[in-house]
């Protein structure tokens, strides 16, 4: 079901916007943040009725659908909203696999973050063919003012957030050029298959998702060791025994 799924949004993108990229990647984009924002309702609703309570996989969910909407704003910024007919299905789209995701979430998480894992790899894949084919026309023209606040000037706690499978501050994409930003956003969603692939683990339920919390634990224990390192009391040197 989640592959059908997967196969019915790719098939309707692909087929109505094979010669008009930029178009394509605002539905694409558009529909990439619904189901972190399904996440996010069903989790908000287990903690109101008092279930249980994850806070870092609110803020880690958040920060991958903050991610998403910059990405929206960059395909909006190049001119892929204009077109109501495009505004139009994207939004439909949105509505209808909030839906779904929502109930799939609720029976099954794991099945949910299966399904927004082969949507980001089919992301990476379309952004990767994309780059290929248009390198030399992308190179010459500057990054989108909106790209540069979001992944270079701005505050980059939220782009570090999204990213558990490494440390915070750990990347930082060059942002000169439109092919830097279209980099920037096929490895996005690599990093995004990633903490997919990571919440669909029976350990990670157990363990802290965001990146923040693990170094935030990682740096509190080697301040505890430094504190007793410096606090500890040197062994007393032997006394000379007089002869």
């Amino acid at each position: 079901m989640i592959r059908l799924l997967v196969g019915i949004l790719v098939f309707v993108i692909n087929g109505i916007y094979k010669d008009r990229p930029y178009p394509r990647f605002y539905v694409l984009e558009t529909v990439a943040r619904v189901p972190y924002f399904a996440y996010l309702s069903v989790l908000h609703l287990y903690e109101s009725i008092g279930l249980w309570r994850k806070a870092d996989w609110l803020k880690v969910h958040f920060a991958e659908s903050w991610n998403e909407l910059h990405h929206l704003l960059i395909m909006e910024e190049l001119g892929g909203s204009q077109f109501w007919a495009d505004r139009l299905l994207a939004r439909s789209a949105a509505l209808l696999y909030y839906w779904i995701v929502v109930g799939i979430y609720l029976v099954s998480p794991r099945s949910a973050y299966r399904f927004m894992e082969l949507v980001e790899e089919h992301a990476y894949a379309t952004y990767d063919k994309f780059l290929t084919e248009f390198e030399a026309t992308l190179k010459q023209q500057p990054a989108p003012a909106i790209a540069k606040s979001y992944y270079r000037d701005g505050d980059l706690y939220m782009f570090d957030e999204f990213q558990t499978a490494r440390v915070p501050s750990d990347r930082r994409p060059v942002m000169e050029t439109l092919y830097d930003t279209f980099v920037a956003i096929r490895d996005d969603e690599m990093e995004h298959v990633k903490t997919m692939a990571a919440c669909q683990k029976p350990e990670t339920a157990m363990e802290t998702l965001s990146p923040h919390a693990a170094a935030a634990l990682v740096h509190g224990a080697e301040t505890e060791m430094v504190m007793v390192t410096e606090n500890s009391t040197p062994e007393t040197a032997p006394q000379e025994t007089a002869s």
